[in-house]
């Protein structure tokens, strides 16, 4: 079974789009062969571009997720991915009250794939640009690490 990852912040504008972004690079670096999606707990953002901030970041990083759209976390994602990261420990907390009974997915944060257990990644909305680097950052290190985890996996 190929892998598959979901990516979950609160507004699918900001953190889950930057995390797809680094995970899929990383992915490609490695050779790995996975799936990658992104979604917010929230529905404020369905159908909207990454935030501006976003995008230039990913940009300064040789990645393009102007093509990405917002999307809202649903049921069957519990079913469809192996792997759910939320990038936030309240992201995590409503990750598991959605879960439907038959969930399959493996949910985690971001941070715990880059030896910061239980920490998460600081939400850059309300911040200035430099908020998004930090954010990049972490998510990178993150995605560094779970992409580690599924190679090391694989059979």
């Amino acid at each position: 079974m190929i892998p598959s990852v979901l990516f979950v912040c609160l507004g699918n504008i900001c953190r889950s789009p930057l995390a797809e972004a680094a995970f899929r690079a990383e992915a490609s670096r490695l050779h790995l062969d996975v799936v990658a999606d992104s979604a917010g707990a929230g529905d404020w953002h369905t159908g909207d571009p990454p935030d501006r901030r976003a995008q230039a970041t990913a940009l300064g990083h040789g990645i393009d997720i102007s093509s990405c759209r917002g999307r809202q976390v649903k049921a069957a994602d519990f079913r469809r991915f192996t792997h759910i990261v939320a990038m936030d420990t309240e992201n995590l907390a409503n990750l598991h009250r959605l879960a439907p009974a038959d969930a399959t997915a493996e949910l985690s944060l971001m941070l715990d794939h880059a030896g910061r257990p239980g920490q998460s990644v600081a939400d850059p909305y309300y911040g200035d640009d430099a908020g998004f680097e930090v954010t990049w950052s972490d998510v990178s290190a993150g995605a560094a690490g779970l992409a580690q985890t599924l190679r090391a996996r694989r059979p």
